[in-house]
């Protein structure tokens, strides 16, 4: 590629209308951009192992999201390929995710795809065709402080749309090169821009289920994967379900159909709601109890990553979530040896689930995140 054609930005294209108004955007401002998207996962790879109905087909990263990206690239004017990230996407998305439910923990593939694709796998090879920066369609802002020389990542204009909470893990050099167009915007100016601009996709419709469950059965893909893989002795069905104080009240078909919180596909009946409320992978065991016993106040976090300060040497005051849609909690922070973090609520908060990821605010910016390991009995 010559100097001359060298991009400055590459943009992350889903086929989506996000990530395509933020293609928009730029090619607006005049900026020399390339659009790429990735091929994670074959869809028919599973066919035969478990039903994907007719209505599901085709949605997130599909061959449709290819062709819309391509649509959008050809209106834009811009170059744009294909690039297949299909091995790395499986080592270090789908594999963990499995092995997390197997374990009795629940996952989130989309932070892991940040940290280890798009903000790493996409971003050398945006580096390697030479530009300076990476924009995805996130709902975020950045901001560079000259105070402390680090960047800060803020939550999005658009609280209903924030996904700040998914980008935790990214490094200062990844925000470094990060742009998010979005971050400014509402969802509606975001299809506004997009009419405007008269963007092919402006009008197509959000996919929310992960991009490789596209029928949202998570158990199902699991069960589909693992007996792919041959490693079906795994799944460990037929476990306990049994009450804090130890009761029996029936079997289940496996650790990774459930989840923390949980309260239908019990299939229990004692008068009186259930739910999820501990996961024991090696003993096989599922325990219930009553709603109060889901509240808890503490828990401790692996792998924190202080993104927007420098790491703490003492306990902090944040505003921690413990889910995507969790309302942040008054909590104090406390650093541990290894990048562990105890995190303890001023009240306690319901469903802390192994697995999630526990994320630190200071109001607008984030601070740190981690992944919740173990919650206090």
């Amino acid at each position: 590629m010559s100097e001359v054609m060298q991009p400055e930005i590459v943009v992350a294209m889903s086929g989506g209308v996000d990530s395509s108004t933020a293609a928009a955007i730029l090619r607006a401002q005049g900026r020399r951009i390339i659009g790429l998207t990735m091929q994670l996962w074959n869809q028919r790879r599973l066919a035969g192992r478990y039903h994907v109905p007719d209505g599901v087909r085709g949605r997130c990263c599909s061959i449709d999201d290819v062709y819309d990206a391509r649509r959008v690239a050809e209106h834009l004017n811009i170059p744009y390929y294909v690039v297949n990230f299909e091995r790395q996407f499986e080592e270090k998305v789908v594999q963990p995710f499995v092995r997390d439910y197997l374990a009795g923990r629940t996952p989130i593939p989309c932070t892991l795809c940040n940290n280890w694709i798009k903000f790493d796998e996409l971003l050398v090879m945006a580096c390697q065709l030479g530009a300076e920066k990476l924009a995805t369609g996130h709902y975020a802002r950045i901001r560079y402080d000259a105070g402390t020389g680090r960047y800060q990542l803020l939550r999005a204009v658009d609280k209903s749309k924030d996904q700040s909470y998914f980008l935790f893990g990214l490094s200062q050099e990844q925000l470094g090169r990060a742009i998010f167009p979005l971050g400014e915007m509402t969802k509606e100016r975001v299809r506004e821009v997009a009419r405007d601009h008269q963007v092919p996709v402006a009008d197509k419709r959000e996919s929310q289920e992960i991009c490789f469950v596209p029928t949202g059965d998570y158990a199902q893909f699991i069960e589909a994967y693992v007996a792919e893989q041959g490693n079906g002795q795994f799944l460990r069905g037929g476990g306990a379900v049994v009450t804090k104080a130890g009761e029996v009240l029936g079997k289940h078909g496996g650790v990774h159909q459930y989840t923390v919180g949980q309260r239908k596909g019990l299939g229990i009946a004692t008068g009186q709601p259930l739910y999820v409320v501990g996961v024991d992978a090696a003993a096989g065991q599922i325990t219930v109890g009553e709603e109060t016993d889901l509240y808890q106040q503490s828990c401790i976090a692996r792998e924190v990553n202080w993104i927007s300060i420098a790491p703490p040497e003492g306990p902090v005051r944040v505003e921690a979530k413990i889910r995507h849609k969790h309302v942040p909690a008054p909590a104090k922070v406390a650093p541990l040896d290894e990048g562990r973090a105890r995190i303890v609520f001023d009240e306690p908060q319901r469903a802390i689930t192994p697995g999630q990821a526990a994320v630190f605010y200071d109001g607008e910016k984030v601070i740190g995140g981690g992944w919740v390991e173990t919650v206090p009995a």
